[in-house]
């Protein structure tokens, strides 16, 4: 008796402990957390960035980075963050690759807690990373990616920067109409964003004036003489090349051995320091579409390069004023939906109207696409040089 006494008062204490342990378990769970998506126990609200920071296209991904901390920079200083709340810019290297770009936009989402992203910096990283973004109620804005679609990934998908399609189609225009040239080769890469441009330039060109010969490659190739044979057979005028400044400058080095006497046009793939510093001769007189020329005269523009001048020691590029742009809206946004990100944040976004940016005065459409203007830049004794 005295043994089963003691079992049973054993047993009792063990129930009651774990019904103890059950009811702190669930009480625990039931208890909201103190910190908020994107803000740290400290009070700080974090935004990321997704891009290329190694890789041959690093330099977009480096500008657009350099370009986001700025507006960071200047939110903290100036505004003392949002409600106080320090802004903290986590960035992400996706290498240019659209596997990475979809890991980078998880890893920010689910373990960094940042309340939005920048980026991603080309259109197929975009094109993966968003949807990811959008499923999970992140508002992502992309100040680079230019390919048809991007705006429709979702409601939370934004961007700054004008398509591929107004780009190529304006460009088209103003090679036939003021440039008189009448008949174009083009070459494009082989993703997402060369063949918008391709698919644009090449309507408009049929459309106006006459295509003869359509070449494609992919990035990180070299050898370009097999392509550039097959059209120096069909004599054009022009050459249209829908890509990136690494694979043009080599482009335009090679049509140049091979005789190849053409107009070189492009996109803003082209607009890096980089394409004349690999190029050389070879990419003088080349002309294509920009969203910003670092020799804007306006008082925005002009104080965000001398900013950038001062913090990187170097001359900022289209990139990295579109991305500051982005981050500017972002914040703006940010700020207006009191620090709080998902739906609040994404309807602050959509109401975004004429904001003046460094890169032009920015609206957006209805499925959250750029309204602005293009300019057109030439690559003229080394430098660059506004033409329209």
């Amino acid at each position: 008796m005295r043994k089963l006494s003691k079992f049973i008062t054993v047993f009792c204490v063990v129930v009651l402990t774990l019904a103890l342990l059950s009811g702190c378990g669930q009480n625990q769970a039931n208890t909201p957390s103190t910190s908020t998506e994107g803000e740290s126990e400290g009070g700080e609200i974090k935004i990321g960035t997704i891009g290329p920071l190694t890789g041959d296209v690093a330099t977009y991904g480096i500008s657009v980075k350099n370009g986001v901390e700025i507006a960071v920079d200047e939110f903290n200083n100036e505004n003392g963050g949002i409600n106080g709340k320090k802004i903290v810019l986590i960035s992400e290297d996706t290498r240019g690759d659209q596997t990475e770009a979809a890991n980078a936009a998880s890893k920010l989402i689910e373990r960094d807690k940042v309340v939005a992203i920048v980026g991603g910096v080309i259109s197929a990283e975009t094109m993966t990373a968003g949807p990811i973004a959008n499923d999970a109620g992140v508002v992502m804005i992309s100040s680079s990616s230019t390919a048809q679609g991007v705006p429709e990934i979702g409601d939370y998908i934004f961007r700054n920067c004008l398509s591929d399609e107004v780009q190529a189609v304006q460009l088209a225009e103003f090679a036939v109409n003021e440039l008189g040239f009448k008949k174009f080769a083009v070459m494009f890469t082989n993703n997402d964003y060369g063949l918008s441009l391709k698919n644009a330039f090449e309507a408009k060109a049929k459309e106006i004036a006459e295509v003869v010969g359509i070449e494609t490659y992919n990035d990180g190739e070299k050898d370009f003489r097999a392509q550039l044979t097959k059209l120096k057979g069909a004599n054009p005028d022009a050459l249209y090349i829908a890509g990136y400044y690494t694979e043009a400058a080599k482009i335009a080095q090679q049509a140049k051995e091979q005789g190849l006497d053409v107009q070189i046009l492009g996109a803003d793939g082209f607009y890096s320091p980089d394409l004349i510093k690999l190029g050389g001769e070879a990419v003088e007189g080349s002309i294509f579409t920009a969203g910003f020329f670092t020799d804007d005269p306006s008082e925005n523009a002009q104080n965000f390069v001398k900013a950038y001048k001062e913090k990187f020691n170097a001359e900022p590029d289209m990139f990295a004023a579109q991305a500051y742009d982005a981050a500017m809206i972002l914040l703006t946004a940010l700020k207006n939906a009191n620090g709080e990100g998902g739906q609040v944040l994404q309807q602050e976004m959509a109401k975004t109207k004429d904001f003046p940016g460094v890169t032009g005065v920015t609206s957006f459409t209805e499925t959250g696409d750029a309204l602005k203007d293009i300019i057109i830049l030439k690559v003229e004794n080394g430098n660059f040089v506004k033409v329209r």
